[in-house]
C-alpha cells in the first residue's frame, strides 16, 4: 500500500481558517451577550425611580439621578461631528453647580445641528436660575471613534476627556457625566441613542463566521480522505 502523501500547505491552511472561525464566532457572541447584559440594565434603569444625586461622589453607570443647581454656562463645550438622522451637530455639555455646595457635575444636555458655516457655532439658550433635571449616569469609556490626536482647545472639542476638560476650564467636575433625559425645555434634541442595540447583527456574524469554520473543516476532511484513499487504490 502506498503511503499517503498529505501536502502541508493546504492542511494547515484548512485548520488556520476553521480555528480563526471559530473564535471569532464566539467573540460575536460574547459581544451579544453583553448587549443583552447591557440592555438589561438600561431596561431596568428606565423603570428606575430617580434619586437625588447631589451628594454622590461617585455613582454607577446607568443609574437614574435626579439632580438641582445652575447652569455655569462659561464651562459650555460642544463636542463636535455628532450625527442625528443624518445631520452633522454638536453634543452639547454644560456643567451644573449643585445646590447646597455639593460640586459640579458635567452634564450631556442634547443635541444641536450645526451651521453650514461652521465658524458660527449654534446659539444655546441656557435657563437662569436654579433647575431641576434628570438623567442617567454615563461613565466614559475611552476616546470612542476619532482621527483626533487631542481633544482640541475648546469650545469645540473632539472628544471628551474630564482630566482635560477639567484643565481647560478650571471647574472640577464629578469622575461621570449625567446624560439628562428631563428638565426644562432649551431647544436641545434629547434623543440618544441606544448603546445596546445590534445584538442581532452580532449573531448574524457569529453565523457567518462559524459557517466558514465548518465549510473549512469539512474541505480539510475531505481533503485528508481524498490523500488517503488516492495513495491506498
Amino acid at each position: 500500500m502506498a503511503r499517503a502523501r498529505v501536502q502541508p500547505v493546504p492542511l494547515l491552511a484548512g485548520v488556520l481558517v476553521f480555528v480563526i472561525g471559530l473564535q471569532l464566532g464566539n467573540w460575536q457572541m460574547r459581544r451579544a451577550d453583553e448587549k443583552n447584559a447591557l440592555s438589561a440594565a438600561i431596561a431596568a434603569a428606565e423603570q428606575a425611580q430617580p434619586i437625588d444625586g447631589r451628594a454622590l461622589l461617585d455613582a454607577a453607570e446607568w443609574q437614574v439621578l435626579a439632580l438641582k443647581g445652575e447652569w455655569v454656562g462659561a464651562g459650555t463645550i460642544l463636542l463636535d461631528n455628532r450625527i442625528q438622522q443624518g445631520v452633522a451637530g454638536y453634543d452639547v455639555h454644560t456643567p451644573l453647580k449643585l445646590a447646597d455646595e455639593h460640586g459640579f457635575v458635567l452634564v450631556k444636555r442634547g443635541w444641536a445641528a450645526a451651521s453650514q458655516d461652521r465658524s458660527k457655532l449654534p446659539q444655546l439658550a441656557l435657563p437662569e436660575g436654579e433647575v431641576s433635571i434628570e438623567g442617567v449616569v454615563r461613565k466614559l469609556h475611552g476616546d470612542g471613534f476619532t482621527l483626533a490626536s487631542a481633544p482640541g482647545d475648546g469650545p469645540v472639542l473632539q472628544y471628551l476627556d474630564l482630566e482635560h476638560y477639567r484643565k481647560l476650564t478650571g471647574i472640577a467636575v464629578r469622575d461621570w457625566v449625567l446624560q439628562q433625559n428631563g428638565g426644562p425645555e432649551d431647544g436641545l434634541v434629547r434623543q440618544w441613542p441606544r448603546p445596546d442595540s445590534g445584538v442581532d447583527r452580532h449573531h448574524g456574524y457569529a453565523f457567518q463566521w462559524y459557517s466558514l469554520a465548518g465549510l473549512s473543516l469539512v474541505l480539510t476532511l475531505v481533503y485528508l480522505s481524498r490523500s488517503f484513499f488516492k495513495h491506498a487504490t
